[in-house]
């Protein structure tokens, strides 16, 4: 079999088994993060929470969560990606379930705290994960089709929550939104036992791989990662203080700043904007941007591997954003306010694949391990205060926010050697 035949057929058979996996790992995962956005349309008011209180508890999932964030990939280095993520899996799909049981502020507190640790070094084990089996220049697509999850979640999951809401509200004695936390919940438990016999930790253990692939995809990835090491030379944990990994960090936090406000209030904006719907009709129509956003991903994925560009279409999709969440604050009818939620959903998630591309393009090793986990960790403090900044100081927040994400894109003088990365030079 020639070089082209063996590579399409190696890197066919990875995405078959990988992808939609890990793909349905990150819907569960998405699914028991953001279903509080809509349990607020009921549990606020059951639990007697203020708007400020309930937003309060909303951020506090990321205190757990960026406190264990590098710790946690570090770990996945050391025990392996299989055991690792089965156990992030398990356990928060238990602290999921759980959130039933919140009686008042501290408890939902504390439970949205524990969320996080329990969730802590799921998203950036996976982006590490990635890059033990895709070369650099399948990358982009491959993070977006894994990311479709995100509004794969929404998409499915928003009718889903408002169907459990309204139909089994008072079942058992039970709100609606305590029967949204515990059948959200359970599926992720089980999937993370069968993450546990499914996953391969690295290419060298891939078994269901020919020899002749299995070889090629071992000599491939060790290929970029010398290329990466002679290059940037930033293997060693240090290098998670380089410039280049808090540069990436200011311009995450714009992104997560964004989606979590998107993902505590959508709900509730569409409500504001379309009363007399129902609670399952908000949810159909809540999933509407979240399956625009699906259809971007994918776009500016393919496309940015296909041009093996990442600085254009990072920049495009921030100005798309901000133009979404632009059209929304203006709100000259409801229809142009839900159409900016659409745009500025489709522009935030199509940032991620490119974006992610960015930190295995010069760290490797445990350098790799530790940045990218800090840089999803500490750029998620805009987790902590999304829901907060949209509350108190409202939509026009959220352009100002995008837009300034959008300028540290631009103004990056190195881009040559982050951007348009090519650690690999070899014909295929």
């Amino acid at each position: 079999m020639n070089d082209y035949y063996l590579k399409k057929s190696t890197l066919r058979k990875v995405t078959l088994r990988l992808i939609p996996f890990v793909c349905l790992l990150y819907l569960l995962n998405i699914l028991d993060r953001a279903n509080v956005g809509f349990a607020r349309i009921k549990m606020q008011d059951d639990l007697g929470l203020t708007e400020a209180t309930f937003n309060i508890g909303f951020g506090m999932f990321y205190v757990g969560y960026l406190l264990f964030e590098v710790p946690s990939n570090l770990l996945m280095r050391q025990i392996g990606a299989r055991r690792w993520i089965a156990r992030i899996m398990i356990s928060w799909g238990i602290v999921s379930s759980l959130t039933m049981l919140a009686q008042d502020a501290y408890s939902f507190y504390g439970l949205r705290i524990l969320l996080g640790i329990a969730e802590a070094g799921f998203f950036p084990a996976i982006i590490l994960y990635l890059s033990f089996w895709f070369p650099y220049q399948e990358r982009a697509k491959m993070t977006a089709f894994f990311m479709l999850a995100i509004g794969l979640a929404n998409v499915v999951g928003n009718p889903i929550s408002g169907f459990i809401m309204q139909y089994l509200d008072s079942s058992l004695g039970l709100h609606g939104w305590q029967w949204l936390f515990l059948l959200e919940g359970t599926p992720s438990i089980i999937i993370g036992f069968v993450a546990l016999y499914y996953l391969t930790d690295y290419p060298k253990d891939a078994l269901w791989l020919s020899d002749e692939q299995r070889t090629w995809l071992i000599n491939k990835m060790q290929q970029e990662e010398s290329q990466r090491l002679q290059q940037f030379n930033a293997d060693r944990l240090s290098a998670i203080l380089q410039w280049r990994v808090w540069w990436l960090i200011a311009i995450y936090f714009s992104v997560a700043v964004g989606t979590n406000a998107g993902a505590a209030y959508f709900p509730k904006i569409i409500q504001g904007q379309f009363a007399e719907l129902t609670t399952f009709q908000i949810g159909l129509l809540t999933s509407i941007p979240h399956l625009c956003a699906v259809v971007g991903m994918s776009i500016f994925g393919i496309s940015s591997d296909y041009f093996n560009e990442r600085h254009k279409h990072l920049t495009t999709a921030g100005l798309m954003a901000a133009l979404g969440w632009s059209l929304t604050a203006w709100n000259p009818s409801p229809m142009i306010a839900f159409l900016g939620l659409c745009i500025a959903q489709t522009g935030m998630m199509s940032m991620l694949p490119v974006f992610w591309t960015l930190p295995t393009a010069f760290l490797t090793g445990a350098a790799a391990a530790g940045g990218i986990a800090m840089i999803n960790s500490v750029a998620n403090i805009g987790g902590i205060f999304g829901a907060t900044i949209l509350g108190s100081y409202g939509l026009w927040a959220m352009v100002f926010i995008h837009l300034l994400g959008v300028i540290f894109i631009i103004a990056v003088k190195d881009r040559s050697s982050i951007f348009n990365q090519q650690p690999t030079t070899t014909k295929l």
